[in-house]
């Protein structure tokens, strides 16, 4: 890693993201964890920045698609940061049936489309000759698997109107994510 990325951001995973260490002691706050939660989502926000900034001028597609798939999981990241700040500091308020209904049909829609999109990818992989293309195809279907399994995930809790946790929802988000937060996820 070069030098200056360590300077410029810090490494979120390092620890526990409901610990942090202030002296001798360990501080378990909701206050804390929300502050550390929204300079997270600055930091995501400059690593998009930067990396389409960066990517303008970048003619070599496989780079230019690489970089701009991790700006985009930078995206991601700031949402789910956001998401979690939410959980920490609003009421959630219960849905309705009609939008627990339009959330499964969504939901269902696109695990279908997964399904389609993981088959397609299977049945081409072997075929491909191109080392390169491999392995970016290779990385597409392995992120369609992992989403795949997340959406099914998603509407057994739907279906089942069972009440997740936080701590449930990060065991969900994190079980499927590889590298989890390290270059590459």
């Amino acid at each position: 890693m070069p030098r200056f990325w360590k300077a410029r951001f810090r490494n979120p995973y390092a620890s526990s993201l409901t610990y942090f260490k202030r002296g001798e002691e360990n501080v378990s706050s909701n206050n804390e964890l929300v502050e550390f939660m929204k300079r997270q989502i600055i930091i995501e926000k400059e690593i998009v920045d930067s990396l389409n900034k960066g990517i303008a001028d970048i003619k070599n597609p496989p780079v230019k698609g690489v970089l701009k798939g991790i700006s985009l999981d930078s995206v991601k990241h700031a949402e789910l940061y956001s998401a979690a700040v939410s959980l920490l500091t609003n009421v959630s308020q219960a849905l309705k049936q009609e939008n627990l209904d339009e959330q499964r049909a969504l939901v269902e829609k696109h695990i279908q489309m997964e399904a389609e999109l993981i088959k397609k990818l299977e049945k081409i992989m072997p075929t491909i000759e191109n080392n390169k293309v491999q392995f970016l195809l290779n990385s597409i279907l392995t992120d369609e698997r992992r989403h795949h399994a997340l959406l099914k995930t998603v509407l057994e809790i739907i279906v089942h109107g069972e009440t997740i946790t936080e701590a449930d929802w990060w065991k969900m988000l994190w079980e499927n994510v590889p590298f989890h937060g390290a270059p590459g996820g």
